[in-house]
């Protein structure tokens, strides 16, 4: 007779409906913060931006099991920090229902440029003065300037490739020096070098012809690079802009290939006939058809940009 497979219970959800006002004498941290940390730029700015806006995002915090009233913080050491200097007594905080051991900042996405050059517009758009999104900040006034005018002579299409990426600003610097239609091959050339940074943007400024400037006139010698260089950097350029469209045309069908072909050789493998006969007379087709199976599981890396530092 077969056995009926139970259905596990509905998972409630993670945190509970309502935000709590703790006082901090009640909430418990998990971990220690270094000293250096309060002379960090990362502290500086979450200080600021709590001074000039208060406290934007609540704590994440956790009943403590047998202790009522008193609650785990599982997220926002930082600012349990800054708010205890400035003389808080209590901290709106989101409490967790159950007792996770993950940093929760590792699963947050960061803003990408675009992203906050958009933020900045929309908060100068609602009357927030440009010296008080600064001082949020803690930056320099002259920055969110030239954040707010970040897409300025680049084109929408550029635009679009490079919405959610960690792009340096000074990257578009080089970006605005070109027409349009270079302005979208050098965002593919970055996005498939996985290079956003400003020296990548300026070799390919280097590389690009003059018909493709908005002023040839004002184009400046690169330092350290000879004409002859600039040749060569253009025609590897070029030569990589055609493969990146031969590839992209080959991607979908070739995924698609690799990953049907690994699941068969995965199953090839659950055959105990077929491990044991390999094992014994072909062990180097067997450690690659592992190998193959394995990297079916492994995710793919992140090198968008790096995480900011975690709280």
């Amino acid at each position: 007779m077969t056995q009926m497979r139970k259905t596990p219970p509905p998972k409630g959800p993670g945190f509970e409906p309502t935000l709590r006002h703790i006082p901090i004498a009640a909430i418990l941290p998990v971990k220690q913060l270094p000293t250096a940390v309060a002379k960090g730029r990362k502290y500086a700015q979450i200080a600021a931006s709590i001074r000039e806006a208060g406290l934007i995002e609540p704590l994440v915090v956790a009943r403590a099991p047998g202790l009522e009233g008193t609650f785990i913080l599982l997220d926002g050491h930082v600012r349990l920090h800054v708010l205890k200097e400035m003389g808080t007594d209590a901290i709106t905080c989101l409490v967790a229902t159950d007792d996770e051991s993950f940093t929760y900042n590792k699963r947050i996405s960061r803003l990408a440029t675009i992203q906050e050059h958009k933020m900045i517009l929309r908060a100068i758009d609602r009357g927030v003065p440009e010296a008080r999104i600064a001082a949020a900040l803690n930056v320099d006034v002259t920055l969110i300037r030239r954040k707010r005018t970040l897409l300025n002579g680049i084109c929408p299409e550029a635009a679009e490739l490079l919405k959610d990426k960690h792009c340096p600003v000074n990257s578009f610097r080089s970006l605005r020096k070109m027409k349009p239609l270079r302005q979208i091959q050098a965002a593919e050339l970055m996005i498939a070098a996985k290079n956003y940074t400003v020296a990548y943007a300026e070799a390919i400024l280097a590389a690009t012809d003059a018909e493709d400037l908005v002023d040839p006139a004002m184009r400046k010698e690169t330092p350290g690079v000879t004409r002859e260089q600039a040749e060569r950097m253009k025609t590897e350029m070029a030569s990589l802009q055609k493969n990146i469209k031969l590839i992209e045309g080959t991607l979908g069908p070739d995924h698609l290939r690799l990953v049907v072909t690994g699941r068969y050789v995965e199953r090839l493998l659950t055959n105990d006939r077929i491990n044991r006969y390999l094992e014994k007379n072909h062990g180097d087709i067997l450690d690659e058809f592992s190998r193959i199976v394995a990297g079916l599981s492994r995710p793919a890396p992140s090198s968008d940009g790096p995480d900011e530092a975690e709280e």
